[in-house]
């Protein structure tokens, strides 16, 4: 009975408290004498690691803050101060960046390190190390840009009546990360805003309804560490509608026709209700070698034939899209190139020529039995003369001789 008594309260060691049999037994009070020390002893050590984990912990968070760089944003052209971790003021360090000594102008006061005037070109990663010995205490990535600009916002509407878009741009470079905030409000209440997936620069926002009289406001907000700057519009939502170019715009020659162009496209596949919201089109067409188009509105149709091209001329084409009460026109459509049917050309035949069958025949050598070419007179003389010059010439000395 003492026995399981005593290791009932060895189990509830921790509470560092030992209930005695009532037997007396001195073995029993010195075993549990033994088990209360071996108790506190393994508190203790347990302790004592927890205490030397934390300095650990907290030692390796001292030194990887010391390795993992901080970013420090500046302005173009300004003078620039970075500090060497939270060294004295009367610490001697050295600093490098990107590895290499800074080449920079600069200047040292104890631990922090100046420039002047700075550019792109002192964007870098910069190290400080604490003298003698040469220890890292400190790394800092420094970006150097400006503060971002009034951004340029557009908004239109090409899914009438589901909802619109709004684009944004900054005209000039910040060269360092800049983010953008929306707010969009009708009728004094703010809409959802959902960023476009495929546009970084892009958000959407749904109708509240549809033939509303009250405006919309756009607020666009450029941020980065640098500043900020808005642009806020305000517009009527007919004023927004513009549809994309239609689509898939072809144009084919009719036969036996020289004059003519069946032209045929479709709406632009963006454009979400076509029998509620139908469009009207713009066409153009012209030939290439004038610069001058020719146009012709239509009203809900999606073909037209051209009447008046230019015979055997090739044509460019192309359409273009509106709602049929507001709004503006979409861009020009894709253009497309045509030329109007041309009769096939009749083969040429003549009477009057006669062809007469010829034998031709190769032969790498000249036959010798090959007509010579027919000597010339001259040459014909001057054989003969060679041949009667010496009985020429012996009349002439006996004649010389019979004189004498």
């Amino acid at each position: 009975m003492g026995e399981e008594e005593d290791r009932a309260d060895v189990s509830s060691c921790p509470s560092w408290r030992v209930t005695h049999s009532t037997s007396g037994s001195s073995d029993t009070a010195s075993r549990s004498l033994l088990i209360t020390l071996g108790c506190q002893m393994a508190n203790l050590v347990t302790s004592l690691c927890c205490v030397v984990l934390a300095a650990v912990v907290v030692a390796y968070a001292q030194r990887r803050s010391q390795l993992v760089a901080r970013n420090q944003y500046e302005r173009m052209s300004s003078d620039v101060t970075m500090q060497c971790g939270s060294l004295d003021n009367d610490a001697s360090v050295s600093w490098k960046v990107n590895g290499t000594d800074v080449k920079a102008q600069h200047h040292l006061e104890g631990p922090r390190l100046m420039l002047t005037g700075v550019d792109l070109s002192h964007n870098g990663l910069y190290s400080c190390f604490q003298n003698p010995h040469g220890e890292r205490r400190d790394t800092i990535f420094l970006h150097i840009g400006i503060p971002p600009r009034e951004p340029t916002v557009t908004c239109r509407s090409n899914t009438y009546p589901k909802g619109f878009y709004c684009s944004w741009h900054q005209l000039h470079p910040t060269y360092i990360p800049t983010t953008f905030e929306v707010d969009v409000q009708h009728n004094q209440r703010s809409l959802e805003v959902q960023k476009d997936p495929d546009h970084k620069n892009r958000c959407r926002v749904r109708f509240p309804e549809v033939f509303s009289s009250f405006p919309y406001k756009v607020n666009v907000t450029a941020v980065n560490a640098l500043g900020k700057a808005s642009t806020t519009i305000s517009f009527e939502e007919s004023s927004i509608v513009k549809p994309d170019p239609p689509e898939r715009v072809t144009a084919t020659p009719i036969r036996f026709n020289a004059r003519r162009l069946e032209v045929s496209w479709h709406s632009p596949a963006t454009w979400p209700d076509i029998d509620n919201f139908p469009l009207k089109y713009f066409l153009r067409y012209r030939p290439l070698i004038r610069e001058q188009w020719q146009h012709v509105e239509l009203s809900d149709s999606t073909s037209h034939t051209i009447t008046d091209a230019y015979a055997g001329k090739e044509y460019i084409i192309q359409v273009a899209a509106k709602d049929t009460e507001i709004g503006t026109w979409s861009d020009w459509s894709v253009a497309v190139h045509a030329t109007p049917w041309i009769e096939d050309p009749l083969p040429i035949t003549s009477t009057t020529e006669v062809d007469f069958p010829t034998e031709t025949k190769t032969s790498p050598i000249p036959s010798s039995n090959a007509p010579q070419k027919a000597e010339p007179p001259v040459g014909r003389a001057a054989r003969l003369l060679t041949f009667f010059s010496p009985l020429l010439l012996g009349m002439l000395l006996l004649f010389m001789w019979s004189s004498v």
